[in-house]
């Protein structure tokens, strides 16, 4: 059984600190419309024995990630290397503002941390130096140039699920405007998106460029074109996903227990990682992908990797990216299923019903990133104003 160690929200940020925070405002902070990323660094003709030894001398390594699969990867990298690897659950805001803060303060304790938000990482934490891109000079084949700055770890998804015990002859929704329906009224199980930067971004991405697949499928389901006076499909579905009474949880755990767990009696739709279909094994739940939900059955998100800027066991740090840019390293991040980075380790899928990962998920677009941080406090104010 997985033990997470969770990080307790820090303080408020001091003064010069909080300048360096997301944006709260309705206006974009600088850092949203930064310019071009600095330069990933990449050592030429990468010596891995020397970066070994190296890392060995500095005897250490602190990585943190949202996800508990970190802890596994510690694990396996400790048992690789013999370099003691602590691996620390957090969410990525709180990892954010904790390495703004000890960088400031030049007392940087986290040397690597693996970001689900690529706004704040491509909009802040790189633009102001807090964190930076190192790409191992030996895999940079392997690694298509769209995947390097920032360094694609993997990708992974949040996708809709229900219980299929209690619907046999499968998901009991077929269209993500079904879920707008009084039928549905409180029966979507999801992350409250207010503290989920990954929902919030597949929001804004949505409007960015998924208008015309929301118009497609409300025709299919309604016979007739969306009429609305919002600004966009998006919008208009995001209202009415709000307005039909969610119920909001703070972590996907939650969202599996109350749709997948052997004693459920309510039929429920969950939005959730696709990490959590480990508890049809571990706890005898049963729940199953959307499949052939129209016109996604959920989406997909980037999960980058960084190296902390003032790092105090930087090649420590390098020799921890190169890992979990490899099959060896990664496999304990994809768990249910994933997309590495790297195009030469195979991708893993195993969630049930989720057999399609390109057709049938709705995908992030990385040129989208700044867009996205940029948008989140407005797409935020319009789900809290409708959730009411």
């Amino acid at each position: 059984m997985r033990r997470t160690r969770k990080i307790i929200s820090v303080a408020l940020l001091a003064v010069a600190a909080a300048a360096c925070a997301p944006s709260t405002s309705g206006a974009p902070s600088p850092a949203a419309t930064a310019g071009a990323l600095p330069a990933p660094s990449l050592d030429a003709g990468l010596d891995l024995d020397a970066l070994v030894a190296a890392a060995k001398k500095e005897g250490s390594l602190l990585v943190y990630d949202s996800s508990g699969d970190i802890e596994e990867v510690a694990k396996a990298f400790t048992a690789k290397y013999g370099i003691a690897m602590e691996g620390v659950k957090s969410d990525t805001p709180q990892t954010a503002e904790k390495m703004i803060r000890e960088h400031a303060a030049d007392n940087v304790t986290i040397d690597a941390a693996m970001y689900e938000d690529g706004g704040v990482l491509v909009g802040q934490l790189m633009p102001q130096g807090v964190a930076r891109t190192w790409i191992p000079s030996d895999l940079t084949d392997q690694i298509p140039a769209e995947n390097r700055n920032p360094l694609l770890a993997l990708s992974k998804a949040t996708v809709f699920a229900y219980n299929g015990r209690l619907s046999p002859g499968g998901c009991p929704v077929k269209n993500v405007w079904d879920l707008t329906e009084p039928e549905w009224a409180g029966k979507l199980v999801m992350q409250d998106p207010l503290g989920k930067p990954t929902v919030l971004s597949f929001f804004t991405q949505l409007d960015a460029h998924g208008n015309q697949a929301l118009e497609q499928a409300y025709q299919a389901k309604y016979g007739k074109a969306l009429k609305t006076e919002e600004k966009s499909a998006a919008y208009e579905w995001i209202k009415r996903i709000s307005r039909n009474r969610p119920v909001l949880t703070g972590s996907d755990e939650d969202v599996s227990a109350a749709v997948g767990a052997p004693n459920a009696t309510d039929k429920k739709i969950g939005f959730m990682s696709i990490s959590k279909f480990r508890n049809n094994e571990d706890k005898g739940y049963k729940q199953a992908t959307c499949e052939g939900m129209t016109p996604f059955a959920g989406f997909s998100y980037p999960k980058y990797v960084a190296v902390a800027a003032k790092s105090k066991h930087p090649n420590a740090a390098k020799l921890y990216v190169r890992f979990i840019m490899t099959e060896e390293g990664v496999k304990h991040e994809i768990g249910e299923g994933g997309v590495s980075g790297n195009t030469t380790v195979k991708p893993l899928v195993t969630a049930p019903g989720l057999s399609d990962w390109q057709g049938q998920l709705f995908h992030t677009d990385p040129k989208g990133l700044l867009g996205d941080l940029r948008d989140r406090q407005t797409v935020s104010d319009f789900w809290r104003v409708n959730h009411g």
